[in-house]
């Protein structure tokens, strides 16, 4: 299978999909990006319903920071920005993922089965004895997991350390990191993001998850001092983009502008919501974060899924 090259247009199983073979050559650009976009969103769709499923069934996960993140997880590995290849999931010139807010692995582990890197049928194995899909990714028993994390903090350091290698070894390679807001209260965020403004690690881009919540309640409560995010990303040195996290569009135009970005890391604070639309997730505490739906919430949480997408097509 061959490696995935960036500014590809989307992917089919387990492979990616060339502009070209996505009809993305076309004079016209805007029927052509609708196309992408489009193929985007039902990817993201069809995600969403495997994160739910999976840790209904397990009994337990971060369904919620999940579905916060799958857009956003979406464009980046499908959208043409990631340099792949599943059956080299060790492979020096390709780019990296890191999830350092490693409790929404329900998310990952659906999108490197999408990318090909494990059967789809494992993701019912979730939390299982002697799976792999443990409740934080654990790079050791997992291709395309490029750092086990969950203990929060520690992503963007490891994540930088990746990026500054890149340049000590002569590769092109790009380093993605995604940190949760709660885990922004981190001391080891900040000493990494003083670090990456220092060496000019523009082939870094850190995705700040900003969907408000974390274990013990909102995160403006929790520790309002957080805000201005904006500014204090700023204030650090790094190049800084906002987004609605689950507007396909606007995530596909900010991820093409950090990569163009030179001589400082990049930020993309997307504004998310935990299970944006889904009845179960507006009524639950801290919007269900750590807690997985019922049987029939999830019935429920699947068939609004459905006609949210039926009336989309």
């Amino acid at each position: 299978m061959p490696a995935c090259p960036r500014g590809t247009a989307g992917a089919q199983k387990g492979r990616c999909v060339l502009a070209s073979e996505a009809s993305l050559a076309s004079a016209d650009r805007d029927r052509a990006n609708g196309h992408a976009l489009d193929n985007l969103e039902d990817i993201s769709w069809r995600l969403s319903r495997q994160i739910i499923e999976m840790t209904t069934r397990a009994g337990s996960g971060h369904p919620s920071s999940s579905l916060s993140a799958i857009d956003l997880l979406t464009a980046l590995y499908f959208g043409g920005f990631m340099r792949y290849d599943p059956q080299r999931p060790n492979w020096p010139e390709r780019d990296r993922f890191i999830l350092s807010k490693g409790h929404a692995a329900p998310g990952l582990y659906a999108v490197l089965a999408e990318a090909g890197y494990l059967n789809p049928d494992l993701l019912f194995t979730l939390r299982e004895l002697n799976s792999p899909l443990e409740g934080h990714p654990n790079m050791r028993v997992l291709p395309g997991v490029e750092a086990s994390t969950g203990s929060l903090g520690q992503g963007l350091s490891i994540g930088l350390g990746h990026a500054l290698a890149a340049r000590l070894d002569g590769l092109d390679y790009r380093t993605y990191v995604m940190i949760g807001d709660g885990e922004a209260d981190q001391g080891q965020i900040w000493e990494a993001s003083m670090a990456a403004a220092k060496y000019r690690a523009d082939n870094l881009t850190a995705i700040l998850d900003y969907n408000g919540y974390q274990q013990t309640g909102p995160v403006a409560e929790v520790m309002p001092a957080l805000a201005p995010v904006v500014d204090k990303w700023q204030a650090f040195g790094w190049h800084v983009l906002e987004v609605d996290g689950h507007d396909m569009a606007q995530i596909v135009e900010v991820l093409d502008e950090a990569r163009r970005v030179r001589g400082r890391p990049q930020m993309v604070v997307a504004h998310t919501q935990k299970g944006k639309g889904l009845t179960p997730f507006e009524e639950g505490n801290n919007r269900k974060h750590g807690v997985t739906l019922t049987g029939p919430e999830t019935e429920l949480a699947l068939a609004e899924l459905q006609a949210r997408r039926a009336a989309e097509s």
